[in-house]
Formats: structure tokens, sequence, C-alpha cells
């Protein structure tokens, strides 16, 4: 049974992995292997179970009944709702920061940052693209600040030679900008909500080798550009977003709507530090409040028409509910394979035989170029539990798994970062090659090498900075 779990998650992989080709929505790909996947462990358990201490310790606390009843209140009572709850809070928090943003987006708030690039030289303009898309994909999601950029460099650049490579800084800005920061990009955010990393240890740590990933990549890129914008090179290849709300509102207002929803999500990683609460509770927090404050402001703006009106309730219809299904599909289908010990196997055979944690850092991050990074880091979070005292007595090689060791903390650059090498690694590659029908061979040939170099370079930056510069100051796992 196991070997037809373990073929049943390559299958469904394989066709997450070519959604686009089978013209499967990964969604229905993920929670059609969730279902199959629970559904043969449940089966399996009862020959299983019984030599799980876990199990055999709860069935000491529970009434005395036949086997199968007992592994069927365990698996349904037990291990699916300790999982469904630890995805619920991805999921919730999700939901939550994906409403913020779709809110602002609705009101035009992100042109109080992009209309005030004004430069039309191209060396510079790609700069400060990238670093504007760097710095706010660590507030936003990374696939957000990917469609807010290449739309603003749409209406700036007419040659599609030029808007590509422009496009394709922005994918790498994106990712390395997300991986910093505990709410920029999905694998962060797992890994943070889990309390693997925390934000104290995760910024100051990677902030540079992500910095270094987007800055190498976007030196070797502006090499290809020279000249300046013409005047007139601004075209219409697409609008920035149909803001239903934009003509409706007042400047004062729109500005108040965008830094209520950043102060939002700024305000999580604190609300978590005071409160020790879980994240989502911080951003449905702040969702709440924008919520109230919108429905003020149309209440007193009875005269325009409802249909123009940006309400949450309108926002909702926006959020794309089908990344969320995937996220919930994959991590409970990784979920069965953590239960079943497949995990823990494979974590035992990548430890004898690849060893160094650095390395395997990395062989995910190659890897979450080519199949979703989502499930490789679930899958590494299932391998590897976080390190306790004891553990570490037992076996001090294990102090880089405690909390904010340098195992997770490099795991999230590596899966963050390692996304760009290929176009269809990332949300964010996938959603520009959608926009400007990019060529995958074309980004292959051109960009992946200066990614490969500026992924290297950044993760040889972190190595260098943890066995130079944290043992001076008592830093890092």
């Amino acid at each position: 049974m196991i070997v037809f779990m373990i073929i049943l998650f390559l299958v469904g992989y394989f066709c997450i992995a070519m959604e686009h080709p089978f013209k499967v929505n990964k969604a229905a790909s993920a929670l059609l292997m969730a279902a199959l996947l629970w559904t043969a462990y449940i089966l399996y358990a009862p020959s299983f179970l019984p030599g799980v201490e876990e199990f055999n310790d709860w069935v000491k606390s529970q009434p005395v009944g036949a086997l199968h009843e007992q592994v069927i209140a365990y698996v349904t009572n037990v291990q699916i709702i300790e999982h469904l709850g630890d995805t619920s809070e991805i999921i919730f928090f999700l939901l939550g920061a994906m409403t913020i943003v779709e809110l602002v987006d609705v009101h035009g708030g992100f042109e109080v940052i992009t209309r005030h690039i004004t430069t039309r030289e191209k060396r510079k303009l790609l700069w400060v693209i990238a670093i504007l898309a760097f710095f706010l994909s660590a507030i936003l999601d990374n696939m957000t600040t990917s469609i807010v950029m290449i739309m603003l460099v749409r209406k700036l650049i007419a040659e599609q030679k030029d808007r590509w490579i422009f496009a394709s800084a922005i994918i790498i800005a994106a990712n390395a900008g997300g991986a910093w920061s505990p709410i920029g990009d999905v694998t962060t955010i797992m890994l943070w909500i889990k309390g693997n990393v925390t934000t104290a240890h995760l910024i100051p740590e990677l902030i540079l080798p992500s910095f270094i990933a987007m800055a190498v990549p976007t030196l070797i890129l502006s090499f290809s550009l020279k000249g300046q914008l013409a005047v007139d090179a601004s075209t219409e290849h697409g609008e920035f977003h149909n803001f239903t709300a934009r003509g409706i509102i007042s400047e004062s207002e729109r500005l108040t709507i965008f830094c209520m929803g950043i102060g939002a999500l700024v305000f999580v990683p604190i609300f978590k530090s005071i409160t020790h609460l879980p994240p989502f509770l911080g951003i449905l927090l702040g969702l709440g409040v924008l919520w109230v404050y919108t429905e003020l402001l149309y209440h007193h703006k009875s005269e325009v028409d409802e249909s123009r009106k940006g309400r949450i309730s309108k926002v909702l219809s926006r959020v794309d509910i089908s990344t969320l299904l995937f996220f919930l599909g994959i991590l409970m289908a990784v979920a069965v394979l953590q239960c079943v010990g497949i995990l823990s196997d494979f974590a035992v055979m990548l430890d004898k035989h690849v060893g160094n944690f650095y390395v395997i850092d990395l062989i995910i991050g190659v890897i979450s170029s080519i199949v979703d990074n989502v499930p490789l880091v679930a899958a590494a979070m299932g391998m590897y539990p976080v390190a306790t005292p004891a553990d570490i007595a037992a076996d001090p090689l294990l102090s880089h798994m405690v909390v904010d060791g340098q195992f997770w903390i490099f795991l999230a650059y590596c899966a963050g970062v390692g996304g760009s090498i290929l176009i269809i690694g990332s949300a964010a590659g996938v959603v520009v090659m959608g926009i400007e029908k990019m060529n995958f061979i074309w980004y292959l040939k051109k960009i992946s090498l200066t990614v490969l170099a500026g992924y290297l370079a950044g993760a040889g930056f972190y190595i260098l900075q943890m066995k130079i510069v944290a043992p001076l100051f008592g830093i890092g796992g």
C-alpha cells in the first residue's frame, strides 16, 4: 500500500507540474490526490497504526473498542483534524491577505507608488523596477507584485524584446523579495506560521542574500539594455486593472485605503509577537478594520451606483479561490505522507546520502524551479520536525533544525529564490508568462543561467555570513 501511495502522489505531482499542457487546473489535481491518498491511508491504517507509539498512547485514554473502530476514530478525529487545523491557518491567512491586496488594487491604491516612476533611461528604469518589486513583494505576495509591476512596464515599454527583459527582472525580484519576509511568499508564510522561523531572524539573516540574488541577475540583464525610452513610448498593451471604484473615491480616500491595507499586512508579525496568537487572526483583524472603513465610506456615497462601489463583498469575487484550494489539496496530501512515515524515511535517506543540510536546501531550491515549491517545503517540514533540546542532546548535529535554525532559514531562501530559475517555477513566473506571452525556451536560454548565478551568489553569501559573521554576534542555528 505504501508503494501505491507513493505512486499516487507522484502521479498527482506530475499532473500538477503539467497543468498547462494537460489543460487541467492544478487545484483539481491536488484535491483529487489528497482525497485518494486519505482514502488509501484509512484502508491501510489497521495494519499500520498498531505499530505507531502515538496511536497506542491515544488508545490507552479511549474507551475499549474493536481495533478497526479505534483506527477510524484516530484517523478521522485526531490526524485529519490536526492536519486540517494546521492547513486552515495557512488558508485563512492567505484568504485575508489576498482580499486586502485586491481591495487596495480595486481602489487604485498601487498607483500611489507606480505613478512616481518617471525615469526614461532603460538601465536606470530596470533597477528602479527591480528594487521596487523586491521590497513590494516583501509586503504583498510575489504574484500580486508581479502583476502590478508588469502592467506598469506594459504602459512604458513598447518593444517586446526590452519588455521581456524587464518582465524577467520582475519575476526574479518578486521571488527574491518574498523570501526574506514572513508574509512575502507562501513557503515563507508556511514556515513562519508553523513556528519554524521567526521574524527576528528571518529578515536580518536573509535580506542581504536575497538582495544579492536579485541584484546579480539585474546587473547582468542591464548590460543588454541601451539608451532611453521614447517620450511617446507609452503603450496600451493592457489596462492596469479595471478598477471598479477608481473614479468614485477621492485621492485622500485612495491613499487612506492604501495605507490601511499595507499597514494591516505589516501589522501581522507585530500582532503575533505581542499576542502569540496565530497570524491568521492578525490578518483577519486587519481585514475587519478595512471592511468597516469601506462600508462607512460607501454609506456616505449614496448617490453613486452600487455596481461601481468596491465593497469587500464584491472584492471577494476577485480572490483566486482555485489557488487556495490548491494549497488545501497539496498540504493535506503531504500530510498523508507524513502520517504514514514516508517523509521521515525520505529524510533519513537524504541525511545518509547527502548529509549536508546546505546541499539539501540547495537541491530543494533547484527542484522548485521545475515543480511547485509549496509541496516541496511542506514535505521538508514533514521530513524534518523542529528539533527540541532533548533532540540536540541526543544528536548535536540537529542544532540547525531548531526554531530559526540555519536549515529552516536557508530553506526559505532556496525555495523562494530557486523558483525563478525556470519561468514555470513560481506563481510570479507563470502569471507574467501568461500576461506577456513569454516563451519558455527564450527564458531558458536568456535568463535561467543569470538567475542561477544570482541564486548561488546569494546562497554563498548566506553561508559565509552564517559561518563568519553570525558567530561574532551569537546568532543562527
